[in-house]
């Protein structure tokens, strides 16, 4: 999950990764304004983690739903999947 703010105007991409299924993560939602604070919401809601990274929401943005990420992003989505497992796992600690 990803938020913005430029120009004042929320952004919002989710991304959703399940190695089973998925060759690459894809985004799963994406919206401005009232749209993506209901996805941040939502995420806050569930305990997903958000990052935000402006830069990465506008790249993000620019692909369509369902539709799995460039490969010169890989890097990038990787660092945000690890900062998520990290995340994941203080909470798991935290909840014991």
């Amino acid at each position: 999950m990803k938020k913005s703010s430029e120009d004042h105007v929320m952004k919002a991409v989710a991304l959703s990764y399940d190695e089973k299924v998925d060759s690459e993560p894809k985004v799963v939602a994406k919206g401005k304004g009232i749209i993506a604070q209901k996805i941040i919401d939502t995420a806050e809601s569930h305990e997903i983690p958000i990052q935000e990274d402006i830069a990465l929401v506008e790249l993000l943005g620019e692909l369509k739903l369902n539709e799995g990420i460039p490969e010169e992003l890989y890097k990038v989505i990787a660092e945000v999947f690890a900062f998520i497992y990290k995340m994941d796992k203080s909470f798991e600690n935290r909840d014991k």
